[in-house]
């Protein structure tokens, strides 16, 4: 059975932003190996890549979403995030990646890929999150750089 990626936006901007060299060469490898996975987004993120202002590069992200698997954003995924703010691994600035973790966590995905590490990919929030996924009865859901799945 493949393991169910969701990407979050940075995953998406970082494969053609050519300010960072190195990290979108690593983007670009992990993307050749998304055959292996099943991977997701949700409309969240998709939401996000249509706000990018320049219309090549937007429509450059827009074209890297076939073959996923887009997930609805629900009230139950909202009430979710809410709850990791109220909780504090997220503040309030940082709604929409509590709900992306959300989404990741109740439309069960296995690993969420971010290259967020101020928000998403750290110890301090993965622990925050695995504590209230653990207390509402929820899945472990894994926070992972792209580099960490290859």
């Amino acid at each position: 059975m493949k393991l169910r990626l969701y990407l979050d936006t940075s995953v998406f901007s970082a494969r053609i932003d050519e300010r960072a060299p190195d990290r979108r060469a690593l983007t670009e490898d992990f993307w050749k190996t998304l055959p292996c996975y099943e991977p997701a987004t949700s409309m969240l993120a998709v939401e996000e890549l249509r706000q990018t202002a320049n219309p090549q590069l937007r429509s450059r992200m827009e074209a890297m979403l076939a073959g996923f698997n887009l997930i609805a954003v629900t009230d139950e995924m909202r009430r979710l995030a809410e709850m990791y703010i109220a909780e504090g691994a997220f503040t309030r600035s940082m709604t929409n990646d509590s709900v992306h973790v959300a989404a990741a966590t109740l439309s069960r995905q296995d690993v969420l890929v971010s290259w967020n590490f101020k928000h998403l990919v750290n110890r301090r929030r993965r622990a925050m999150v695995a504590g209230v996924n653990a207390r509402e009865g929820l899945p472990v859901l894994d926070i992972l750089s792209p580099p960490e799945l290859q």
